[in-house]
C-alpha cells in the first residue's frame, strides 16, 4: 500500500485490533506495516511517533464510552453505568492498563467522559474537591480491579507461546498454594477459584466494593 493510500484513522484502528490481539508490547510498527501491507516508514508521516500513536489509540477506545444523563436524584445509578462502562472498556482493550500505566494520555475522548463524570457528581451536590475527589476514587477503583484482566490476558498471550510457560504457571500456583497451607484463612480458600485461577476472585467483587464506595461518597456528600 502507497502512503498515500493510509489513514491516520487507519492506522489507528489497526493499532488498537493489534494491541488487543498482542498487547502494548506487541505494538511496533514493522508489525502494524504488516497488517496495513504498507511500510514501516510510512506510518510515521500520518502519526509522528510510536507515543503519539498510542495516545491516539487510547482516545479513540475512549470514545467509545456512553454519557448517561444526569440525574440529581439517582447519581449513583449513573456512577455505576459509568464505572461499569469503563470497567467493561478496560476489559475489551486490557492493554489500556498497561498505557495508564507508562503514558501520560489526553484528547477529546477522554476529556469528553472526565467532564460528564464531574458532571454527575457536581449536579448530585457534591462541591468542586468533592466531586475530583469522588471522580479519582472511582476511577482508581476500577482501574485496580481491571489489573487482574490485563494481567489474565498478558498471560494468556505467555502461554499461548509454548507449553514450557504453561508447566511455569502451574509450578508457580502449586507453589504458592504449598506456602498458603501455613497460614489458616489462606488454608481454607486454597479450593476456591481465587486460589486455583490466576487472578481470580470471588463473583460480584467489583459490584460489592463499588457499592461500598459509593456508600462512602454519599456519606461525605451529605456529611
Amino acid at each position: 500500500m502507497s502512503r498515500d493510500a493510509l489513514t491516520a484513522d487507519r492506522i489507528v484502528g489497526a493499532a488498537i485490533d493489534l494491541m488487543d490481539a498482542e498487547g502494548l508490547e506487541g505494538l511496533n510498527m514493522r508489525a502494524l506495516g504488516k497488517r496495513l501491507d504498507a511500510a514501516a516508514t510510512a506510518m510515521y508521516w500520518h502519526v509522528t511517533s510510536k507515543d503519539n500513536l498510542i495516545v491516539l489509540a487510547t482516545d479513540r477506545v475512549w470514545s467509545e464510552l456512553p454519557l448517561p444523563a444526569l440525574d440529581a436524584a439517582d447519581w449513583r445509578t449513573t456512577v455505576t453505568a459509568m464505572a461499569t462502562d469503563l470497567h467493561a472498556m478496560f476489559t475489551r482493550h486490557p492493554w489500556l492498563v498497561q498505557v495508564l500505566a507508562a503514558h501520560l494520555v489526553y484528547g477529546h475522548g477522554k476529556a469528553r467522559h472526565d467532564d460528564h463524570h464531574l458532571a454527575v457528581y457536581e449536579t448530585a451536590g457534591f462541591t468542586g474537591d468533592q466531586a475530583d475527589r469522588a471522580a479519582a476514587a472511582v476511577f482508581t477503583y476500577v482501574l485496580g480491579n481491571a489489573a487482574g484482566t490485563a494481567a489474565t490476558a498478558a498471560l494468556t498471550r505467555r502461554l499461548a507461546r509454548g507449553a514450557t510457560a504453561q508447566a511455569q504457571l502451574h509450578a508457580t500456583i502449586a507453589k504458592a498454594q504449598e506456602i498458603a497451607k501455613d497460614y489458616p484463612r489462606l488454608r481454607a480458600r486454597l479450593h476456591t477459584p481465587a486460589a486455583t485461577q490466576y487472578a481470580a476472585a470471588p463473583d460480584t467483587t467489583f459490584e460489592s466494593g463499588l457499592h461500598a464506595l459509593l456508600n462512602g461518597l454519599d456519606h461525605q456528600r451529605t456529611g
